[in-house]
């Protein structure tokens, strides 16, 4: 684009300034000193893409932040995985300022007024930078690494600041509506999850007033197992020398796919028609609820469209259409039973399909499941009319992104109204 420059990283921190900090080393940050509560970290594992921030933040004490104190981000600065996926990074916001960086990151920090840092995150995400990360971080390794020196030698194209903030404004406003998006999400779940408590855990369900509790149990519920919710299928991986099994329309779900999402509407991998019919008895159906046995034990999750999964997941096809929200939940609340049967005197979980499907759970009456299920699909339908959204606001910004950042689309004599996030 005319009268926009290239420039490098070095170009613009400052030698005498920590800009670039690598993460605190083992010796001063253990595994043993992360606890249940505290200063949150921010680790490689939770660097996701511009401002995602992925799974469960670790946290550390009192003495340990002040220990760490050099390590404290700051609103704005962004973190990179110094190993592995080195084309990740993530962006801090006012929400995560005062968390602190872990082990294997790098950390960056820009002064300069004539940066946007929103832009300049965009800009990481490019599929042409993560290539370059990618390139740099492997060259001569197995596994990506990265080092302060190639960051430094990052280069990205630099508008004057008004188009930056303007370009950054646009794919912001995609951002927000997300964002908007996802805290509607969370509330839907945690309204149909409350509803479950109450009727199911604290047994207050309509009617439980007249009805007879035998045991502690009401009248009616039976003990009985997860194969009776329906048929029990675990997942296999189809053969990885055929490639032609691979890369097609059918989602092949793994543990990763699961974490946080109630419901998969994509996966990072995929498989082809012949793929998918290689394995014919591994097919499940829209709706089936997926279990993690093996690896990191009891995430929960629900397909939207047939599916397959690898040996690491038991799914349950239910008997019942009406099972569907009821049986989420319980699976959802066996998470420590089944890190407790699958222990291997390891950290690793692996439950095996038998003893799974005969994990022991409480069956109320039909009549109860399917109030329930009138109750609570509504929410749960609501919430995957939300993710599919998502799933387009995603994909017209990922659109809109390189065209916008190389200058391709202008946006100069645009009149754009900077998002609520922007003037910050």
């Amino acid at each position: 684009m005319k009268g926009w420059k290239m420039v490098d990283v070095s170009q613009i921190v400052e030698e005498n300034e920590a800009s670039i900090q690598t993460g605190p080393f083992g010796t001063q940050l253990k595994a043993s000193d992360y606890q249940s509560e505290g200063f949150p970290v921010i680790n490689v594992r939770n660097i996701g893409l511009g401002q995602e921030l992925n799974a469960t933040l670790e946290h550390i004490g009192d003495h340990m932040a002040v220990k760490l104190k050099q390590h404290k981000l700051q609103f704005g600065d962004i973190v990179f995985s110094r190993k592995g996926a080195v084309e990740r990074h993530l962006l801090i916001t006012k929400k995560q300022n005062g968390y602190y960086q872990g082990s294997d990151c790098i950390r960056l920090r820009i002064t300069s007024k004539d940066i946007n840092k929103k832009f300049l995150s965009y800009f990481f995400l490019t599929e042409g930078h993560k290539q370059w990360m990618e390139a740099q971080g492997s060259f001569g390794a197995t596994m990506g690494s990265l080092n302060q020196g190639i960051i430094k030698r990052i280069k990205f194209p630099l508008p004057p600041l008004p188009i930056q903030k303007k370009i950054a404004g646009v794919l912001s406003g995609y951002d927000e509506l997300i964002e908007n998006n996802n805290r509607r999400i969370a509330i839907l779940e945690k309204m149909a999850e409350e509803i479950y408590r109450e009727w199911f855990v604290r047994v207050r369900f309509p009617g439980h007033e007249n009805t007879k509790i035998v045991k502690g149990v009401p009248e009616g519920w039976a003990v009985k197992r997860v194969k009776d919710i329906g048929t029990v299928v675990t997942g296999k991986t189809p053969s990885t020398a055929e490639p032609k099994y691979y890369t097609g329309k059918y989602s092949f779900i793994k543990t990763p796919d699961m974490h946080g999402n109630l419901f998969i509407l994509q996966t990072e991998e995929t498989l082809s028609e012949d793929g998918f019919r290689s394995q014919p008895t591994q097919i499940l159906p829209e709706g089936s609820i997926c279990v993690s046995c093996i690896g990191t034990g009891g995430i929960v999750t629900i397909t939207t469209e047939k599916s397959q999964t690898n040996q690491q997941i038991n799914s349950v096809i239910s008997n019942k259409d009406y099972y569907l929200p009821w049986a989420f939940f319980t699976l959802c609340s066996l998470k420590e039973t089944i890190k407790m049967f699958g222990s291997t005197g390891t950290t690793m979980t692996n439950l095996s399909k038998n003893k799974f499907a005969n994990l022991k759970i409480f069956f109320p009456l039909n009549e109860l499941l399917k109030q329930f299920h009138d109750v609570t699909i509504p929410l749960l339908e609501k919430h995957k009319t939300l993710l599919k959204a998502n799933q387009n606001l995603k994909k017209t910004r990922d659109a809109l992104l390189p065209r916008l950042i190389s200058g391709k689309l202008d946006v100069e004599n645009l009149d754009i109204t900077l998002p609520p996030g922007m003037h910050s």
